[in-house]
């Protein structure tokens, strides 16, 4: 699509200039509601992995986590992914032509139509368990012990699928009527679930034939249950409880399964950046796919708490400005979401680069997980903090694509990112082993970032990016300082092994370095700086 002549003004009854900062403004409300919400999910997801972590072996876990990614990774497009980039938009675009009656009757049929699809994947999972296994780590059928085990475990959580793509459509209706608040915490149920279970649920593991750590298993289906349940009260407060129904020849579910085909294929790509790494680690020596995952989680913290809820907050404006042809004002939120996003996401990649082996050690050394597993999570941990600022730049532009209906776009990015994956990891596994396969990560995220920002300026022209470069410049100076005194603070320090003395002293260096980024950015004149500061002045006052 060639760029616009000229970008389109808003019309008589457009939003004033007023309304239009107001909305801004409000995007950074919902945005702190879901950050809130994302934070709880994951320090309970902290939690839930010290917990996992310290009760079994890394034997145990890789089994787990690999059988937990693989209907993990079918959520990121049936959940979040469907929702966020076939449904919303067209509920929205629905309710904008014809009406809030109308929208809720095409609520009940994608509702009916989305039961199906997830009971079809839900019985493949089941059946061809031991060929997803293969697809995943083939390395693992080299201890048949392990192999059967992850076989039985991808069976018993795959239903987890199911359940949390149900709950992805009830949030998809929710953040459509700007209610945030259920959906944003409801995730978090699914971390007390695996908690509850490395405690409660061993006897009942057993009475299926599973060992102890099948147990997590039960817990992610109740999980999948809780995050379900906990939103019904709001869908109904806002009149979306309706009834199934089972039309798939209505234009609008036939719109919206359109935009989902190009998802589907960008599952496709996307697995194979899944399977590559799950694969090559699992010819790695025992313990690498534990390594990788338990970095990658804290990678998620930042990358979830802000940059996915700014992706969130914004699709439903961005969904209705595109809807009204308001150009102008959508690259605006654009731009505004991005900087945010940015600014706690390269601090974030320079705390954690810093201090990689001491978040480990606060996190999860103790129990079974000793100062060798700290040392190799530490390791991928610093290549995968390099890449969390492009992730998030990555959340946070896809949504533009979204609300315009684009879901082509998004999938060609995605495939660039295979391609620098598989080149740099089998450039340096065998160097590196699962470090190198986290540089590969990073390496691949900054890769589809440029060429989502190169496809987005091809689609609607200028995006007006030296008002972010100046911003980045700002919180990488920022972030530069934070990161000298943190490092000066860690050093000397024994982070061999995590207590409640390590810590406190963890939470103590980051407390102060997230006063030194403040007011460091502060100092360079930073606009998020001091929006954040305006922020918390007005919730003071509250």
């Amino acid at each position: 699509m060639a760029p616009p002549a000229s970008e389109p003004e808003s019309s008589s009854t457009a939003p004033s200039a007023e309304g239009k900062a107001g909305e801004r403004r409000a995007i950074v409300r919902r945005a702190g509601l879901v950050a809130l919400g994302t934070l709880a999910s994951r320090i309970l997801g902290a939690v839930r992995d010290a917990v996992i972590a310290a009760s079994f072996a890394v034997a145990d876990t890789d089994a787990f986590w690999l059988a937990f990614t693989i209907p993990n990774a079918l959520r990121v497009l049936l959940g979040e992914g469907a929702v966020s980039g076939a449904f919303v938009p067209v509920l929205t675009s629905v309710r904008t032509r014809d009406g809030e009656q109308a929208a809720r009757d095409f609520y009940g049929k994608l509702t009916g139509a989305m039961l199906l699809l997830l009971l079809m994947v839900c019985i493949a999972g089941v059946l061809l368990a031991p060929a997803l296994v293969t697809l995943y780590a083939s390395g693992f059928r080299d201890d048949p012990e392990v192999f059967d085990l992850t076989v039985s475990l991808t069976r018993w959580v795959f239903p987890y699928v199911g359940l949390v793509g149900m709950a992805a459509l009830v949030m998809g209706a929710l953040h459509a009527n700007k209610r945030f608040l259920a959906p944003s915490f409801s995730p978090a149920l699914l971390n007390v679930a695996l908690v509850v279970a490395v405690f409660a649920f061993e006897p009942l593991a057993g009475m299926i034939g599973l060992p102890a750590v099948g147990s997590l298993a039960v817990g992610a289906l109740l999980g999948g249950i809780l995050h379900f349940l906990a939103q019904l009260p709001s869908l109904h407060a806002v009149g979306y409880m309706v009834r199934p129904r089972l039309d798939l020849k209505d234009p609008n579910v036939r719109r919206a399964f359109g935009l989902l085909v190009p998802l589907l294929i960008g599952l496709g790509v996307y697995q194979l950046n899944i399977i590559a790494s799950r694969q090559l680690a699992s010819y790695l020596p025992l313990g690498a796919i534990s390594f990788l995952f338990y970095g990658q989680r804290l990678v998620e913290i930042p990358q979830g708490m802000f940059a996915l809820a700014i992706g969130s907050a914004a699709l439903p404006t961005l969904a209705e400005l595109t809807e009204r042809g308001d150009l102008a004002e959508a690259k605006k939120v654009f731009r505004y979401g991005l900087r945010l996003s940015l600014f706690v996401a390269i601090p974030s990649t320079a705390a954690l680069a810093v201090l990689a082996e001491p978040a480990v050690a606060a996190l999860f050394g103790r129990g079974a997980f000793d100062a060798h597993s700290i040392a190799e999570t530490a390791r991928s941990l610093v290549y995968l903090a390099g890449g969390i600022w492009a992730v998030a730049s990555v959340r946070t532009v896809v949504p533009m694509f979204h609300s315009m209906g684009d879901t082509r776009s998004p999938v060609v990015a995605s495939a660039l990112n295979v391609v620098v994956f598989f080149t740099v990891a089998l450039a340096t596994m065998e160097s590196m082993e699962h470090a190198g396969l986290a540089l590969a990560i990073s390496l691949a995220a900054v890769a589809q970032l440029l060429g989502l920002l190169a496809m987005l300026r091809r689609k609607i022209g200028p995006l007006g990016l030296r008002q972010v470069a100046t911003s980045v410049l700002r919180a990488a100076g920022a972030a530069t300082i934070m990161g000298v005194v943190v490092w000066w603070l860690a050093q000397g320090l024994d982070w061999s092994h995590g207590n409640a003395v390590t810590i406190a002293l963890f939470l103590g260096i980051v407390s102060i370095g997230l006063l030194v980024y403040f007011a460091a950015a502060w100092a360079l004149g930073s606009e998020e700086a001091g929006e954040v500061a305006r922020m918390l002045r007005r919730r003071i006052r509250r």
